[in-house]
């Protein structure tokens, strides 16, 4: 009796000091990433939201996330996210690509694009749940459309 006692209360102490794994604890599908970027002529800052494998412009960058991955809350936070960047010029016949790899929120030095007019950095990845909008807070009443082009595919707001 006293065995099965025991067994039990193994059990039960397993049961309750159990860590979830993080598939489990990352179980909503990510549907889009949330990017900033910097145009260095103008000194303008962008926010802009990048829908999975759809292709997203600012400025002569043309930006397609593949796939974004997060940490759940437990863990230390961390978005990761793959990009293929590529710049099409004007006068120029084809499309070069800048940059093809991952990129990480919490460190954007370490895998950055390196560009002469543009820096891109990753905020945050978005979900089936989350509205592809952007949070209030970063949000400014006037889109920004710089002259000389056409309006952007992406969600682009001026802070």
């Amino acid at each position: 009796m006293k065995t099965l006692a025991r067994a039990a209360l193994l059990v039960v102490f397993g049961l309750l000091t159990a860590q979830p794994t993080t598939a489990l604890a990352q179980s909503a599908q990510m549907t889009g990433v949330l990017l900033r970027g910097l145009d260095k002529i103008t000194a303008r800052i962008t926010t802009f939201a990048a829908p999975l494998e759809q292709e997203v412009s600012f400025g002569t960058l043309r930006i397609l996330a593949h796939t974004c991955r997060k940490r759940p809350p437990e863990e230390t936070p961390e978005v990761a996210v793959f990009l293929e960047i590529e710049e099409e010029r004007p006068g120029v016949e084809g499309r070069i690509t800048l940059f093809s790899g991952w990129m990480f929120a919490s460190s954007p030095a370490l895998s950055a694009l390196e560009h002469p007019v543009y820096d891109v950095w990753v905020i945050d990845c978005s979900t089936d749940a989350d509205d592809i909008d952007l949070p209030r807070r970063l949000k400014s009443p006037i889109p920004y459309v710089a002259p000389d082009e056409e309006p952007d595919n992406a969600a682009d707001k001026r802070e």
